[in-house]
């Protein structure tokens, strides 16, 4: 089934995220696909892999179409070698997110999780953090670790960090 992805993504300031971590996954993943319009990803994260179909992003960049399947690991091991440009590793650590301030919709961010991914290799040195929301507009609240918002700037895809890695970029 087809689902749309709606997240706000960030900059992280410092690893004062890593002591609220839950839980933490070694990922991999490439694309046999970049595009504006479409992008397929391959991923292997820990023993389990997926495969990932995504459509163009929202004017604002918060949300697109989404389609993933878990596949068997052997499998995108071999789909790797179909992947352009570089491949991504990181660290993904898994942080709760604390609800927003009753002001801003009481329950809104409750049950929510902050994806910090570190990113290894020739995207060392860049870490990002995502929230998934029920919808652009939802409040949450923004931990002290958190830096400047980086949402629909396309740079920080992972499907651009690729083919134009952070290690890159001039200073």
């Amino acid at each position: 089934m087809i689902g749309i992805e709606t997240e706000r993504k960030f900059l992280v300031k410092d690893d004062r995220f890593k002591a609220m971590a839950v839980e933490s996954h070694h990922l991999v993943q490439g694309y046999i696909c970049r595009g504006k319009d479409l992008t397929v990803r391959v991923r292997i994260a820990d023993s389990k892999a997926f495969l990932t179909v995504k459509g163009r992003s929202s004017a604002d960049g918060t949300s697109r179409p989404e389609w993933e399947m878990e596949i068997p690991a052997d499998e995108a091991g071999r789909l790797m070698a179909f992947c352009r440009g570089g491949i991504i590793d990181k660290t993904r650590y898994i942080v709760p997110a604390l609800p927003a301030e009753r002001g801003s919709g009481g329950e809104a961010g409750k049950g929510r999780v902050w994806e910090v991914d570190e990113f290894h290799g020739d995207n060392e040195g860049l870490v990002v953090a995502e929230i998934e929301l029920g919808s652009a507009g939802e409040a949450f609240a923004r931990p002290g670790w958190l830096g400047d918002e980086v949402t629909g700037d396309s740079r920080y895809y992972n499907s651009m960090l690729a083919g134009h890695p952070y290690r890159t970029w001039p200073l």
